[in-house]
């Protein structure tokens, strides 16, 4: 058991590609599946009108929390800065909803991954391609980050040459008229609806902060990794939206034949156009996975540091604030976030597990933008290698859109809120009780 002891530092190999494979990787789920459901909810126009302030809200707010990663390079990310700047209480608020996004996307893509294999396997069951999924990549993170992050940087690759070759077979058959099919089913308030799923674009960029402390010059090399990766995502982003939804109209990527909605929009496309027995079609299926593999793996990996800065500030059990002597790797974190994985698979609720994934990431959005704006009249005078342009309107506008978009997705998901918000608040009343308790034990 030895192996499992405490030994305090993360290993430091991380680089900025690596760091950009990381960014990408993290996100690029979400240009394969998940958005589409947003069409339903909002259609192109309600889709796209939403996703256009989401865009605004990822590149004010990465650059901004850039700042934050730059200055405090601690695998907690907004866990450690809202401590710094505005107490331990928000600290615990801001880590928790920080760990709710890294626990509960993971399933929601798993999911997705059991789709895509058994569109090409249809004997093979979803949920157990999904558990075997967890098991098999939660052994990878715990063996080494360096291994991890080479891995995640290669899928990350290739699942956006996929994107680019879905791009150049379904641009030539785009038409503008396809974008006007029934654009606004719901009107423009079905914008706001569809906020989660333009969120889902570019849920997890943030995770690159948790990996800070094992990258081998943060300073400098965060800031690389996070605007590289935003740019790029931005432009696949909306290269896929178009791309997808201009061949047939948004409805022809949501519905299946049996009137459910499908978590495949981009093989639903390509199907459209070279059918569902071509070799572009299977090859989309096949390195698509790559794409959810990818968002899958690199969001497992800043879960498991989110929930080892936890264990070790005593926030959560002692036990999951240990790094394996032999790996240097959170093992004890990366396993217990597997097995609450694993029963939220058990739900089966794709679009309410994303969802609940989102108010944890809009809460923590909030936060950070809070604690820099805190920090700045705080502590003036800590090193900062990068300030956010265009300071204080960068972390504001962030912070307004952030605000606007959680409570519209409170009104529109009253019943989900009341669980998030209530998990919040459970796990707040534990924190005080068990947080002090250690203290007064401490102190005596």
């Amino acid at each position: 058991m030895e192996e499992l002891e405490d030994k305090k530092s993360l290993k430091k190999t991380l680089t900025p590609i690596m760091l950009w494979g990381l960014g990408v990787g993290y996100v690029i789920s979400g240009m394969y599946f998940g958005w589409n459901l947003g069409l339903e909810k909002g259609g192109t126009i309600g889709l796209a009108i939403a996703t256009f302030f989401i865009i605004i809200l990822y590149v004010t707010f990465t650059f901004s929390y850039s700042e934050l990663a730059c200055s405090i390079p601690k695998a907690g990310g907004v866990f450690d800065y809202a401590r710094k700047a505005i107490g331990k209480d928000f600290g615990f608020i801001a880590g928790m909803a920080q760990n709710i996004e890294f626990i509960f996307a993971p399933p929601a893509i798993a999911f997705a991954i059991g789709a895509y294999f058994n569109l090409l396997f249809p004997q093979m069951q979803i949920l157990w391609i999904a558990i075997a999924i967890y098991i098999i990549f939660t052994l990878l993170n715990i063996y080494g980050v360096k291994a991890a992050a080479t891995f995640e940087l290669v899928i990350t690759i290739l699942a956006v040459i996929e994107l680019f070759i879905f791009a150049g077979v379904t641009l030539p058959h785009f038409e503008a008229k396809n974008l006007l099919i029934n654009p606004l089913p719901n009107g423009y308030t079905g914008a706001f609806a569809a906020l989660p799923f333009a969120i889902w674009f570019f849920l997890g960029i943030e995770g690159i902060a948790n990996v800070a402390e094992e990258t081998i010059n943060p300073q400098k090399d965060i800031l690389k990794g996070f605007g590289s990766a935003i740019i790029t995502l931005v432009l696949l982003c909306i290269l896929t939206f178009v791309a997808a939804v201009g061949v047939g109209g948004w409805e022809a990527i949501v519905f299946k034949a049996d009137g459910t909605s499908s978590d495949s929009p981009l093989p639903m496309a390509m199907a459209l156009i070279v059918g569902d027995k071509s070799l572009l079609f299977h090859m989309l299926l096949t390195i698509g996975l790559f794409g959810l593999v990818a968002s899958f793996h690199g969001l497992m990996l800043a879960g498991g540091r989110s929930t080892l800065e936890f264990g070790k500030a005593g926030y959560a059990p002692n036990f999951t604030g240990k790094v394996n002597a032999r790996f240097q790797t959170p093992a004890n974190a990366l396993l217990l976030n597997t097995l609450i994985g694993i029963i939220i698979l058990l739900t089966g609720k794709t679009t309410e597990i994303i969802t609940i994934a989102v108010f944890g990431a809009l809460t923590l959005y909030i936060i950070a933008m809070v604690s820099l704006i805190a920090l700045r009249k705080k502590n003036p005078e800590m090193p900062r290698p990068f300030k956010v342009p265009l300071y204080p309107l960068s972390p504001i506008l962030a912070l307004v859109i952030a605000i606007v978009s959680l409570l519209s997705m409170t009104y529109y998901n009253f019943y989900l809120s009341f669980f998030y918000f209530g998990l919040l608040f459970i796990s707040y009343i534990a924190f005080k009780i068990f947080y002090n308790t250690a203290l007064v034990n401490q102190n005596n």
